[in-house]
């Protein structure tokens, strides 16, 4: 029997509301336990103790795909809550999925198991068991193709591009509201994607170039970590939250040598927490510890915690204790964005 696209694509993601879902009995259940929820019980703690901190800033990394498993909305919170104050993310995380939703679109429940000849034949692509709709994906790619072609012809950051797609969001572009890219857009987040182009937002620029051969965009990576050395450099005390680990894990921890060989005295990152099932044994940025990163001079060891877990089990849990816990409450924005406007 013929499956079209319709048989695939049912029943969409709900993203998980840390407002509505209090962890905090959970987390304090944990905290008497042993093993990995002893560990992600001492992770919302110094999350906890980040937010406390008047003089903290934080800096959410996030890689993998926890957005579009039903973390979006947890993300997108953590910005309107006022409990991060920049991000450092791939480009899929902010483009390929929360940009994506907020054109209108979703995410799907799928199969793990699923016959991919078939998915391919229906132009559905499938991260595990989560489906997207190809043909919905590209109109991102050219909706990042039309801004693109709105903006005069120099070298930006990704931060600079990312804030025109807030700016597209919020003059109308949007079908859902409070997507992370138009929140932090209104606040004054600043959102940094080192490698934006590997993501959908690679083919909307390539179209640009294509389009446009001697006059068009380009993005300046070296900017994107001259800025984010710029934020440590200003707020000095940082914390740092890291889902997943990869590209945004190291460039939000190497800003603390890159001020130091900018003449700079800054603090190692005061306060750490990852989320990762990465195995260290491999030598790999994405499974270093925090205490490793000590030895590079970026990582305090007083409060860091690993916490060896997939994040869309722990996550949920550390943002929902921290929004109920309300240390948010009483902390300044930060306004990040300001600096370089």
């Amino acid at each position: 029997m013929r499956v079209n696209k319709r048989d695939f694509l049912q029943e969409p993601i709900q993203h998980f509301d840390i407002t509505q879902i209090d962890a905090r009995s959970t987390i304090d259940a944990m905290r008497k336990m042993s093993f990995s929820a002893r560990s992600l019980a001492r992770g919302a703690d110094i999350f906890n103790k980040m937010l406390q901190d008047p003089e903290c800033s934080i800096i959410l990394t996030i890689a993998g795909s926890a957005a579009a498993a039903g973390c979006m909305s947890l993300y997108a919170d953590l910005i309107k809550y006022n409990m991060v104050d920049a991000v450092v993310s791939t480009g899929a995380s902010i483009v390929d999925m929360d940009f994506f939703e907020a054109l209108g679109f979703k995410h799907y429940k799928g199969d793990p198991q699923a016959d991919d000849a078939a998915l391919r034949d229906c132009y559905i692509d499938r991260i595990y068991d989560t489906y997207i709709d190809e043909e919905a994906l590209q109109q991102c790619d050219h909706a990042i193709l039309e801004i693109a072609n709105h903006l005069a012809p120099r070298p930006y950051s990704s931060r600079e591009f990312i804030y025109e797609m807030g700016r597209y969001l919020a003059q109308g572009g949007a079908k859902k509201t409070d997507s992370l890219t138009q929140l932090a857009y209104s606040h004054g987040v600043p959102i940094f994607c080192p490698a934006f182009t590997d993501s959908s937002a690679g083919f909307g620029l390539v179209m640009h170039q294509v389009q446009n051969p001697k006059n068009h965009i380009t993005l300046d990576s070296i900017r994107d970590f001259k800025e984010l050395t710029e934020i440590k450099i200003a707020a000095n005390t940082t914390g740092l939250l890291m889902i997943g680990g990869g590209v945004p894990k190291n460039f939000a921890q190497d800003t603390v040598v890159c001020a130091e060989l900018l003449g700079k005295s800054v603090d190692m990152h005061r306060y750490a927490v990852q989320i990762t099932v990465a195995d260290v044994r491999d030598g790999a940025c994405s499974s270093s510890t925090l205490q490793e990163a000590c030895s590079w001079g970026k990582v305090s060891l007083t409060d860091e915690q690993m916490i060896y877990a997939e994040a869309t089990l722990a996550l949920p849990l550390l943002a929902s204790d921290a929004f109920h816990r309300g240390a948010w409450k009483a902390r300044k924005r930060k306004h990040y964005q300001n600096l370089f406007t």
